[in-house]
């Protein structure tokens, strides 16, 4: 690394800084409805956001500083093997097609703002609700942390702070500044904040990998020699371990590791509880279907993103810390103006998605925590008080996780998250398409893909962590490296079928679903007397605006899905299901109250 302060490059990350600073703070004006102190306006955005507000949020969402960071990192650090976030990015959009819109339309009908909601709505429990709320929880904090070390990343190779200073306050004072700005402008604006500064992210993330693709292979021969250097450097042996530091491509012994890694990746990705945020703020089910179909443009972006793990080798970038490798690439490679674009981008492409992961952990907590267990008679402006005010704990606390771990290993931050929130994929994706499932089967299946999932991380060692150095093992049965998160989720799923059959055998008590088959292919109501007021039409889709009504039946949708239906009359608020009759998916009527799963 340079020695000093990049001065032009730090002015330039500044003034991007200020800007969306500006935004983020104005954003509380932007699109705003006469009430704005319910949750659905701060944590939702008021439900009302078009085509391509809901794809550039979920693109800044979804394609974070983890993406310009921590994947070409991981290229750097061992080769192919990071390449697994490409696969999984293009398995997830056909696999979410199929469900996603049926969240939505059932979220909306119902007023469910947290899948844990939708949970106690469809299986009566909130024992159930209260697990898949405490593990999205748990697993965006290290989701947030991620963030923040891409925005550290950059500071230190801009030489502020940096990792060279002894005084931990002085080291750690530029993320502090950052974090405290992102902390004020989510506090004061919800998700309109990151929703607004999306747009300015994913312009400076393209226009960063349109040039960097093009103007850094030219500097270094091109792409044939970029690879004949990374080859040769990747076949070095490391140090630390004697074997060679990585493959330009995946060995045969790596595909089970590879491919469980990609698959799990890909199913884990919309359980997190920022995925299904950005989904539930766009206004009409239509929103949703068209981004599974668009977002995969930024799958294209990433795979040119990854290549930058092989330019940095090429460029002989040498860093103790693999996150600095990218930032580091384009100091050397770039004037220092440019450079200074770069690293906007990626401090922003931080801010984005960690303000979205805080407000939908916030929301977690407020709705299915507090309302559910604290105060269950609490009015709308006491839920967003308190999701307010507990954004702020979540940020605090991913800072904590931060400051406090081995920043090295990045990447496994969010891989061990990704164990965890797996394991809320039977409850959630399962209850979309079908009953059968037994709270209290789902229950226990949860509670063991999260047991076997921690502790097999746990006792994963690598040259610089004796625990948690890692997520993958060997798979038991088979002898094979895999991901550990799928085989928790194995073990979930087993057990949920094998406990499902055993208490409908027994006929213990199912629990009250309070929604209906035709939920879940419903289209935007009315709005309801004093809620969010109709808008005017967004011209992204020519529809109608927030809670304006819908003039007609809705298509089919994707598969599994039956006609579409009418908006029609829009369910009552979320409600405790207890002694109506409700159908359940084979449609017998069951009387039970909800119970603490």
């Amino acid at each position: 690394m340079n020695g000093g302060v990049n001065g032009v490059a730090l002015g330039v990350f500044v003034f991007f800084f200020l800007v969306v600073t500006v935004m983020g703070f104005r954003a509380a004006r932007w699109r705003k409805a006469a009430d704005g102190n319910s949750l659905d306006e701060w944590g939702l955005g008021g439900r009302s956001f078009g085509t391509w507000i809901t794809w550039f949020l979920l693109g800044g969402d979804l394609y974070t500083a983890y993406t310009f960071v921590a994947v070409p990192a991981a290229i750097y650090a061992a080769g192919a093997s990071g390449f697994f976030a490409v696969p999984y990015t293009i398995l997830v959009y056909p696999l979410i097609f199929t469900f996603l819109p049926r969240l939505w339309s059932v979220s909306h009908r119902h007023g469910y703002v947290t899948t844990s909601d939708f949970v106690r709505g469809r299986f009566g429990s909130r024992g159930l609700s209260l697990a898949v709320a405490l593990t999205g929880i748990l697993a965006t904090m290290p989701y947030i942390a991620l963030q923040l070390v891409g925005i550290q990343a950059v500071l230190d190779v801009m030489g502020v702070g940096g990792s060279e200073s002894t005084n931990w306050f002085v080291k750690d004072l530029p993320l502090l500044i950052a974090f405290g700005v992102l902390a004020a402008y989510t506090y004061s604006s919800g998700l309109r904040a990151p929703a607004l500064i999306a747009f300015v992210k994913d312009a400076l993330i393209y226009l960063v990998i349109a040039v960097a693709i093009i103007y850094i292979p030219i500097k270094l021969g091109g792409f044939d020699a970029i690879f004949d250097k990374a080859g040769d450097a990747l076949a070095q042996p490391n140090p630390a371990t004697g074997k060679p530091r990585g493959e330009l491509a995946s060995g045969e012994s790596a595909q089970w590791a590879y491919a469980t890694l990609a698959f799990g990746s890909a199913l884990a990705l919309f359980m997190y509880p920022h995925s299904i945020t950005a989904t539930l703020s766009g206004k009409n089910r239509n929103v949703i279907r068209r981004n599974t179909t668009i977002l995969p443009l930024y799958s294209l972006m990433l795979g040119f993103l990854a290549l930058l793990g092989f330019m940095a080798i090429a460029a002989g970038i040498k860093v103790d810390n693999g996150q600095l490798a990218i930032p580091q690439l384009f100091e050397d490679m770039f004037p220092d103006w440019f450079t200074g674009v770069a690293f906007a981008a990626i401090g922003i492409g931080a801010l984005v998605p960690a303000a979205i992961m805080s407000i939908a952990a916030a929301n977690l907590f407020t709705r299915n925590i507090y309302k559910d267990f604290l105060k269950p008679n609490a009015t709308a402006e006491q839920e967003t008080k308190v999701s307010k005010l507990v954004s702020l704990l979540v940020k605090v606390g991913a800072l904590v996780f931060v400051l406090g771990m081995d920043k090295t290993v990045a990447i496994n931050f969010q891989l061990l998250g990704g164990i965890w929130i797996l394991q809320t994929f039977p409850a959630l994706v399962g209850g979309l398409f079908t009953r059968w499932f037994h709270r209290w089967a789902l229950l226990a299946g949860w509670a063991v893909g999260m047991v076997y999932g921690t502790l097999a991380a746990y006792g994963v060692a690598s040259p610089t962590q004796q625990h948690f150095g890692g997520s993958n093992a060997l798979i038991p049965g088979i002898g094979e490296t895999g991901y550990i998160g799928v085989t928790a989720f194995v073990l979930n799923v087993a057990v949920t079928v094998v406990l499902t059959v055993v208490l409908r055998a027994f006929k213990a008590p199912a629990g009250v679903d309070e929604t209906r088959p035709e939920d879940y292919t419903a289209d935007a109501p009315s709005a309801p007397s004093g809620k969010r007021p109709a808008g005017p039409a967004d011209p992204d889709d020519g529809t109608a605006g927030p809670g304006a009504p819908t003039g007609g039946g809705t298509g089919g949708d994707g598969p599994g899905e039956g006609p579409g239906t009418d908006g029609g009359s829009p369910g009552g608020p979320r409600t405790d299901g207890g002694g109506t009759d409700t159908p359940d998916a084979g449609g017998s009527p069951e009387k039970e109250p909800a119970a603490m799963g």
